[in-house]
C-alpha cells in the first residue's frame, strides 16, 4: 500500500548576539558551567527583564529573508512548564502574535522546485542544559536566556530529501543575513520534526514530534526511520499515538519521551513585565535597506556574469563563506569556471576529509587565484597544482613560494623533454605501434610514462606534441 509522508519542521536558531535576550549576560559558547548567569536569566524574585533590541532586528531580518509579513505589533508571552533546566518554570516566548508570519522558501530537490510555507517566526529564550553524570544529573544554566528564533513551517514537505533541502536553505539564509552562526555542533541550529503518514488524498494522520536533531544527516535518517515505523504500525492495525519522541542517532532509532502537549497545556498568557514590540514602517524599511545580497540573487549573478551552470551556482552560494571565497578568487585570476572547479573539487574534498569548513582554510582567495594563474600561464601543471594546494593547506604559504622552494615549475624546454620522449617511446614499442595504427589511447599511456618520470613536472601538451612529432623516428 502506498503511503505519503507529511512533514513540518520547527527550526530553533540561536541568534548571534553578544548578550542574552533580557539581560546583559554573555552568550559566548563554552564558558565554565553557571558562570554566565544573573538574577534576571535565573528568574529570581523581583527582577525585571528588558528586551535586547538586536534580537528584534535579527528576527525581522530572518522574516524579510523568508518572505514573511512583519508584524507592526507583537508581544511576549509566558509558556508555563516545569523542567529542571528551566529555573523560572516558564519560558518567555511568543504565542498568538508572533513577529513574523506567512512566508515562503523555495527548495530544489533533484531539479524540482517547490515552495515551502513558513507559518511563523517567533522570538523566545533558550532553556539551560542538563548534564547526566554518574550519580546524578547536573544543571548548567549558562544557556538560559540565550536568544532564539523559532521558524515553524507548514506541513508541506513529503520526503526526507525535501526536509533536508529546507533545513539547508534556512541555514544558508541565516548565515547570509548574519542572524546566526548556525554552528550545529554548538547547538546554534536545531530541528524538531513533526511527521505523520497517510494514503494520498486522505486527511492528515496523527503526528509525532522528534526533538533537537542537530545535523542534516540526523534529520534525514530520523524522517526515514519514523515514517517506516508509523507505516509498520498502521499496517498492523495499531493506532499512532501523538507523542514527543527522542532520536538516537547512534542507534538509528527513536523512542517515546512523553505524550505530545497542546497549546492549552502550557497556559500561555502575556508576560506582564515586558511591553509589546511595536515596529514602525521606517524601522522595517531601514532593515530591508541594510540586508546583504541573498543567495538566490548571487546565484542568478553567477549564472549570468560568470556563465556558470545552475548546479555550480547552487553549490557555491549554499555557503556565504564559499561564495565570498569564490568571488575573491575570481577577482585575482579572472577565471570563474576554474575557480569553481577547485572550490567544489579538491578544496571541498580536503575540508570534508579534515571535518572542516571554509572558515578553517589557511590560505586566502587571492592565493588560490594566484595558483590558478600559475596553471593558466603554464608555470605548473594541474597535477602539480594539487601538490601546491595541499602545501597551501598545510602552511598557508603563497603558491609562487611553494613552487620555487620545491622546484615544481613545469618543464617546458623542448630539448630537455625530447630525449626523454624518445627513450620512453623506444622502451614501449607496442604502444608506439598501436598509436601508428590509430589507437589514440596509446598516447595517453606514453604521456603518463613521461609524467611519472618527471614527477608531474613535464608540460603534458608539449609531451603530446613531441610524441606525434617523433613517432616516425622510432
Amino acid at each position: 500500500m502506498e503511503y505519503e509522508i507529511v512533514i513540518g519542521l520547527e527550526i530553533h536558531s540561536e541568534l548571534d548576539t553578544k548578550s542574552k535576550i533580557f539581560c546583559g549576560c554573555s552568550t559566548a559558547f563554552g564558558g565554565e558551567e553557571n558562570t554566565q548567569t544573573c538574577p534576571v536569566c535565573l528568574g529570581l524574585p523581583g527582577v525585571l527583564p528588558v528586551m535586547n533590541k538586536k534580537v528584534v532586528e535579527y528576527a525581522v531580518k530572518a522574516g524579510i529573508a523568508t518572505n514573511c509579513t512583519i508584524a507592526r505589533f507583537s508581544k511576549m508571552d509566558r509558556k508555563n512548564y516545569f523542567y529542571p533546566d528551566l529555573p523560572k518554570a516558564y519560558q518567555i516566548s511568543q504565542f498568538d502574535l508572533p513577529i513574523c508570519e506567512h512566508g515562503t522558501v523555495e527548495i530544489n530537490v533533484d531539479g524540482v522546485k517547490k515552495n515551502i510555507g513558513i507559518t511563523r517566526i517567533h522570538m523566545e529564550e533558550d532553556a539551560g542544559k542538563l548534564i547526566h553524570a554518574a550519580g546524578g544529573t547536573l544543571a548548567d544554566n549558562n544557556r538560559c536566556g540565550v536568544p532564539l528564533i523559532e521558524i515553524v513551517t507548514e506541513p508541506d514537505m513529503r520526503s526526507a530529501a525535501e526536509a533536508r533541502a529546507l533545513a539547508e536553505k534556512i541555514k544558508t539564509i541565516l548565515e547570509y543575513t548574519e542572524v546566526s552562526d548556525c554552528k550545529m555542533q554548538e547547538g546554534s541550529l536545531r530541528f524538531d520534526v513533526n511527521l505523520s503518514v497517510r494514503k494520498p488524498g486522505e486527511p492528515f494522520g496523527t503526528r509525532t514530534e522528534m526533538k533537537n536533531l542537530n545535523s542534516f544527516r540526523a534529520l534525514e535518517r530520523a524522517v526515514e526511520v519514523e515514517s517506516k515505523r508509523q507505516i509498520f504500525e498502521i499496517e498492523r492495525g495499531n493506532p499512532i499515538i501523538q507523542q514527543t519522541r527522542k532520536w538516537d542517532d547512534d542507534k538509528g532509532e527513536s523512542y517515546a519521551l512523553r505524550s505530545k502537549e497542546e497549546a492549552h497545556d502550557y497556559r500561555y498568557f502575556p508576560d506582564p513585565d515586558l511591553v509589546p514590540v511595536v515596529l514602525t514602517e521606517e524601522y522595517i524599511q531601514n532593515i530591508k535597506g541594510s540586508m546583504p545580497i541573498l543567495p538566490w540573487v548571487r546565484k542568478v549573478r553567477y549564472m549570468e556574469d560568470y556563465n556558470l551552470s545552475e548546479y555550480d551556482a547552487d553549490i557555491l552560494v549554499s555557503s556565504r563563506e564559499t561564495a565570498e571565497f569564490f568571488e575573491g578568487t575570481v577577482a585575482v585570476c579572472k577565471d570563474a569556471k576554474t575557480a569553481a572547479n577547485w572550490l567544489m573539487g579538491d578544496i571541498a574534498a580536503t575540508l570534508n576529509e579534515k571535518g572542516q569548513t571554509m572558515a578553517d582554510v589557511t590560505f586566502t582567495p587571492a592565493q588560490l587565484g594566484e595558483m590558478i594563474g600559475l596553471i593558466n600561464d603554464k608555470t605548473i601543471s594541474s597535477s602539480i597544482a594539487k601538490q601546491v594546494l595541499q602545501e597551501m593547506f598545510a602552511t598557508g604559504k603563497d603558491p609562487k613560494v611553494i613552487v620555487e622552494e620545491k622546484n615544481l615549475a613545469q618543464m617546458s624546454d623542448t630539448s630537455e623533454l625530447k630525449g626523454m620522449v624518445l627513450d620512453v617511446m623506444k622502451a614501449n614499442p607496442q604502444s608506439v605501434e598501436d598509436l601508428k595504427n590509430g589507437k589514440e589511447k596509446a598516447i595517453g599511456f606514453l604521456v603518463g610514462q613521461i609524467m611519472r618520470q618527471t614527477k608531474g613536472k613535464a608540460n603534458p601538451q608539449m609531451v603530446n606534441e613531441l610524441i606525434r612529432e617523433l613517432i616516425d623516428q622510432v
